[in-house]
């Protein structure tokens, strides 16, 4: 497999990709996967980014950013703090 494949309209990223992001084992990657603690968005890329995701992934206040094209090669990738997704609503 290489780092991102496409099938069909999803995206499909190696554990390792992750893994080596939010520095866990793979195992440990593909638990909180399937446990829902890591979050996954995928965004359609619209007018000058047609073509083109944003797949962003989010676990304890880091996030993964991946941009990709149709075909699913990395094309940009970054990684950067996040703030708890609540925080804003228990402030009120």
């Amino acid at each position: 497999m290489t780092d991102v494949e496409r099938r069909g309209d999803q995206f499909v990223v190696d554990a390792l990709v992750l893994a080596e992001a939010f520095d866990l084992s793979v195992e440990e990657t593909r638990h909180r996967m399937q446990g829902g603690q890591i979050a996954s968005l995928c965004e359609t890329g619209e007018g000058e980014d047609a073509g083109r995701w944003r797949l962003t992934f989010r676990h304890q206040g880091r996030a993964l950013r991946l941009i990709v094209d149709a075909h699913g090669e990395i094309l940009g990738k970054s990684t950067f703090p996040v703030g708890h997704p609540n925080r804003a609503a228990q402030a009120r």
